[in-house]
């Protein structure tokens, strides 16, 4: 009975695990076979990107610098307490030294408060709010950034896919012609060489998927690097590559270019920065002025002889209640001499703001040049665009009437290859063409205001 119950139970376990084993291999499964669709690559790359956490966390600290800020015009409270052993005696009048052990204690309570500081406390809370925008601005333009290399990952590996399929039909077309000329050669129809020739054809076709199919590997690497995911393989969704809407090319580049100017993190990050190097003088101003400060002071003491024959005792509570002091101040500083350090100040904090105003004009000049660059590049893709189309128009046609001769036995295999090979390098030439005329134009959209995405 015991070895029925024994079997039974390791019966039962297996089928616990095949079953735990088997959900374990649909989840892994399922997470394999994932689409990601391009909405999806740039909000998980927005979401998940170790340099964004950084700079959120950067904007925390900014945040809590605001808070100082704030606590910076309240008055401070402290409070302190001390208990003091001496040991030792002393020599009384009539010439006998007696014992002069004895402990004290200590306790105060102390504030103050800056009443005036020239206006420097207001002017770091401004700077310090202007440093959380800040923050904000220097993470919309790297989110932007990031959204623009995961949408290239995501367009080159489209871009690979499509020349895999060239490859591929390319590779079917020699595959068939090799078995035709074959059996014509068998037939005595046609020379041995015309059978090596399409061989040679079919083996670079073979080594052109083997390209094709790394390239595609490549891509799928970078995307996932880019969205920085463990796994080196992922599968994207097929999108129709859209390059007929060419609004964007009936702006001039100073429109493109006024819109980017308002809206880019990248300019309101060198704005920003002008401000709060405009507080900078200002905080450094504020040492010429004179500052004035109220202080407040609670403190007692008590004091015992150690070995002391008092009849009445000065007991501890009475000690702390009649020794106890107040004190009120106010104390007003007037910088008179500060060997130069509070005017060198002020020249660097002055020095500091027309180099970060310059930085303002490089950021503009930058945008600006970008801008002209990438609108000629999207105007010459668009031309090198429509002429690939034209290109693989007439080396399709070249190439069906060129096949056509072939099986007739009007031309020899080394013109028909000539022809199939025109035909190849016109076809990856319009995929290349589209794609990059596709980038260019999502990335003056974007310099536009456009985002790449519907949001």
């Amino acid at each position: 009975m015991e070895k029925y119950i024994c079997v039974l139970l390791v019966k039962s376990m297996r089928i616990v695990l095949l079953i735990i084993f088997m959900g374990f291999l649909s989840s892994f499964s399922a997470q394999e076979k994932k689409v990601w669709t391009l909405k999806e690559c740039v909000d998980y790359a927005l979401e998940n990107n170790i340099s964004v956490k950084q700079s959120e966390l950067d904007k925390n600290i900014a945040i809590e610098d605001v808070k100082a800020a704030k606590w910076n015009f309240a008055p401070n409270l402290n409070a302190n307490a001390s208990q003091n052993l001496n040991f030792g005696s002393s020599i009384g009048v009539s010439g006998s030294r007696i014992p002069a052990d004895f402990r004290s204690n200590n306790f105060g309570i102390n504030s103050s408060i800056n009443l005036f500081d020239g206006f420097a406390n207001v002017q770091t809370l401004k700077q310090s709010k202007i440093g959380v925008e800040a923050q904000d601005a220097a993470i919309a333009k790297m989110k932007n950034d990031i959204a623009l290399n995961v949408v290239n990952a995501y367009l080159q590996i489209l871009f690979a896919k499509e020349q895999l399929k060239v490859a591929e039909s390319q590779l079917t077309i020699s595959e068939a012609e090799v078995k035709r000329v074959g059996e014509l050669v068998n037939a005595g129809v046609l020379p041995q060489g015309d059978l090596l020739n399409i061989k040679s054809t079919l083996a670079n076709d073979q080594q052109s998927l083997i390209v094709a199919q790394n390239s595609l590997s490549i891509s799928n690497l970078n995307l996932a690097q880019t969205l920085q995911l463990e796994t080196t393989v992922i599968e994207v969704e097929e999108v129709s590559v859209d390059v007929q809407n060419q609004t964007i090319l009936s702006n001039d580049v100073t429109t493109i270019y006024n819109k980017a100017n308002e809206t880019f993190p990248e300019i309101k990050l060198a704005e920003l920065n002008i401000l709060s190097a405009e507080k900078s003088i200002k905080i450094a101003k504020a040492n010429y002025y004179p500052s004035l400060t109220a202080s407040f002071g609670l403190n007692t003491a008590y004091q015992h002889r150690q070995g002391s024959t008092d009849i009445s005792p000065f007991l501890f509570s009475e000690q702390i209640d009649d020794n106890l002091g107040q004190s009120i101040s106010l104390s007003l500083n007037i910088p008179i001499f500060n060997r130069y350090q509070f005017r060198s100040n002020v020249n660097k904090s002055k020095i500091n703001y027309e180099k970060i105003k310059y930085n303002l004009e490089s950021e503009r000049l930058r945008l600006q040049q970008t801008i002209q660059t990438a609108y000629t590049d999207a105007l010459a893709s668009s031309k090198a665009y429509d002429a690939s189309i034209t290109s693989v128009e007439a080396q399709t046609k070249a190439f069906d009437y060129a096949q056509e001769r072939f099986k007739a036995g009007a031309i020899n295999s080394f013109d028909f290859n000539q022809t199939k090979n025109n035909l190849v390098n016109a076809q990856s030439q319009l995929i290349q063409s589209k794609y990059d005329f596709m980038f260019k134009l999502r990335v003056l959209e974007f310099y536009y205001g456009v985002p790449f995405i519907g949001e």
